[in-house]
């Protein structure tokens, strides 16, 4: 199985994978709306907007694993982005992201180490992982590197498809 393979669901609770991107580079994002990284969501959102037609995605995936700060509904998660940050890249539902209910995506993305070749557990809210289109995890970028620091622009414009 790969990670295009792993069953997910959106924000609105239709089946999707990975798979439904294959071809774009993808920056999965577990996010939060209650946390001091949340206004992240600015960087990211401009990210979809500069790279969204080279084919390359944002999505985001909620989880309230972080000091309880994602505690809302999909509802609200999707009103909250929408009205305060104008998100328009897709969103996942909620989901764990460490420990004993660690979602498969997340069981094989905390496999990759960072920058200094750390692996295992997330370690906060808007963790980064650059996916290639060939499905291929290729970096992974830890919480408080911000969406438009010069080496996540890097590893984007590295990743973009060829046409």
């Amino acid at each position: 199985m790969t990670l295009h393979d792993i069953p997910l669901r959106t924000l609105t609770g239709e089946p999707t994978t990975l798979g439904a991107y294959e071809g774009s580079a993808v920056l999965l994002v577990n996010v939060a709306s209650k946390c001091g990284l949340t206004p992240q969501y600015a960087g990211l959102e401009r990210l979809q907007k500069e790279y969204g037609e080279r084919g390359f995605t944002v999505l985001g995936v909620p989880c309230n694993q972080f000091a309880g700060q994602e505690p809302g509904t999909a509802e609200e998660i999707r009103t909250f982005c929408s009205t305060t940050y104008g998100v328009s890249f897709p969103l996942l539902e909620k989901i764990d992201v460490n420990g004993e209910d660690r979602h498969p995506l997340y069981t094989e993305l905390t496999k990759l180490g960072d920058a200094e070749g750390a692996a295992g557990d997330v370690q906060w809210n808007f963790e980064k992982f650059l996916i290639s289109p060939a499905g291929e995890p290729v970096a992974r970028i830890r919480p408080r590197t911000e969406p438009e620091a010069p080496e996540v622009l890097a590893a984007i414009e590295a990743n973009l498809p060829r046409k």
